[in-house]
């Protein structure tokens, strides 16, 4: 489960660790792990001052699939 999914299709699930990013006419960035809360995307304490354009399911290095 690596696909990017838009923020504006459908949020991810509330309280759980997700990969982000910002990927639009300027080009991708912001690229890191983020955790929704509301309507505000959090690191572990310090929520930031953007949105999201694209998020998905962090997945395991040993191959497992989504954690």
């Amino acid at each position: 489960m690596n696909d990017w999914k838009r923020v504006s299709d459908k949020l991810p699930p509330e309280g759980r660790e997700v990969e982000t990013k910002i990927d639009d006419a300027r080009g991708v960035r912001n690229v890191q792990t983020l955790i929704r809360r509301g309507r505000l995307w959090w690191t572990d304490s310090i929520y930031v001052y953007y949105t999201p354009t694209h998020w998905r399911y962090l997945t395991t290095t040993s191959g497992e699939g989504a954690t």
